[in-house]
């Protein structure tokens, strides 16, 4: 017989009845582990970040040596060979080490503080690669641009958009459609209500000046779409014009649609 758990919100109050299924009760969960992802009732990812960067640790280190056919073979630190450009050493960070921490983030409930751990471990990690150490030191804008790196913060905020894009494209009848406008029942704590994964969409839709509707007409043009996640991750001048001109061009054809 297959084993059955919930897991619920320490926010919120159940107003319904103990979920049963045939005779039995269905069991309520505690944080657990699903998919190698720390699931917790209280919906914050702190715990999932710390595992997440144990685990690329254990990778940034499987990457120290490497292997090379010179006439000795000698073994070669990854990060500190001087076989390997920069560049190859950061597509090797942001395949391996990188691709592992942000695993699943389009999905995190993120908190300022969630995002400075990750973006401490990411900078100590590109130190690193360019072979800066104390009392040596660089600013943090000066690592991100040698490395071609965004900040976490933005780099999360393209992922979740990139899936919320995907979602959209999607019939109606997908769970994952259905989920994002889901609301359950039952009645919160009192108390200042924590940020959700719906709170920081919303405030990103804010920002753009678009509402649900609009961006799901939008998401059917890619290009389009790619448009407008750049100019919301993007704080360059010429992203902000091209989102600009390209918001000008959706207003005007949707005005033109209408009166047709």
């Amino acid at each position: 017989m297959n084993h059955m758990l919930i897991i619920t919100d320490q926010d919120w109050v159940a107003s319904t009845p103990e979920p049963v299924i045939g005779s039995e009760v269905v069991e309520r969960a505690y944080p657990f582990t699903y998919l190698e992802n720390l699931i917790s009732p209280c919906g914050l990812v702190c715990d999932e970040i710390l595992a997440r960067i144990q685990k690329v640790r254990l990778a940034f280190a499987n990457f120290r040596h490497l292997w090379s056919r010179t006439a000795f073979l000698q073994l070669k630190n990854i990060w500190n060979s001087k076989q390997l450009s920069t560049n190859i050493k950061v597509r090797i960070f942001n395949n391996n080490v990188k691709a592992v921490l942000l695993y699943g983030a389009e999905t995190w409930r993120t908190t300022t503080t969630t995002i400075k751990k990750v973006q401490v471990f990411i900078n100590s990690c590109l130190r690193k690669i360019l072979n800066i150490h104390w009392p040596d030191t660089i600013s943090n804008s000066l690592l991100w641009e040698r490395t071609n790196q965004l900040l976490a913060e933005e780099e999360i905020r393209k992922r979740r958009w990139k899936w919320i894009g995907h979602k959209l494209r999607k019939s109606s009848s997908c769970i994952a459609r259905q989920a994002q406008t889901w609301s359950r029942e039952g009645k919160r704590k009192r108390g200042r209500p924590k940020n959700t994964l719906r709170r920081i969409i919303q405030a990103d839709m804010k920002t753009m000046n678009y509402n649900l509707t609009e961006l799901e007409r939008i998401a059917w043009d890619r290009v389009g779409w790619r448009m407008l996640v750049s100019g919301l991750c993007s704080f360059t001048r010429s992203n902000r014009r091209k989102l600009s001109r390209y918001c000008l061009k959706s207003q005007a054809l949707q005005a033109e649609m209408d009166d047709g």
